[in-house]
């Protein structure tokens, strides 16, 4: 999986100004809109936010991978964001989530997304790339922390 084909340096925040779960998303959906590549914002939006009203996406270790699948857009697309002193995220570890990876992928093609899934939580179980994640104060460093680039 190429990870720099699914998140762009452009959807990357080192600091999320949001403190709440919806505003989290809002905010790294707003990444993604940014790049050209989603038609339509709402609709993302809505698939998100049904997706995690079924389950939470707040994992363990501080992580939070909010996603959700829409027609309206053509491939699967990311972006990644820190909040260094965390929010609630309804994780299950009950810990505060202080970082977030948003992904959206088209409904008929699930294949890319399980695999990215799959890839960015075997690189967030390493506590040496959460705590880089954490202590890094630029998105050209998180961008390399995630892509090896």
């Amino acid at each position: 999986m190429n990870i720099r084909k699914v998140i762009p340096k452009e959807s990357v925040c080192v600091s999320l100004q949001a403190r709440d779960k919806q505003g989290i998303i809002e905010e790294l959906l707003e990444l993604i809109v940014r790049t050209g590549r989603v038609s339509d914002r709402k609709a993302v939006l809505k698939a998100v936010l049904d997706r995690e009203k079924k389950m939470s996406t707040g994992m363990h270790h501080g992580l939070a991978i909010p996603h959700g699948k829409t027609d309206t857009v053509d491939t699967l697309l990311g972006a990644v964001g820190i909040l260094p002193e965390g929010v609630d995220f309804d994780s299950q570890d009950g810990e505060p989530t202080r970082i977030f990876i948003l992904t959206v992928s088209p409904v008929n093609r699930s294949g890319p997304h399980i695999q990215f899934l799959a890839e960015i939580s075997r690189m967030m179980n390493r506590q040496d790339i959460r705590e880089a994640l954490l202590a890094t104060a630029s998105e050209d460093e998180i961008y390399t922390i995630l892509t090896g680039q």
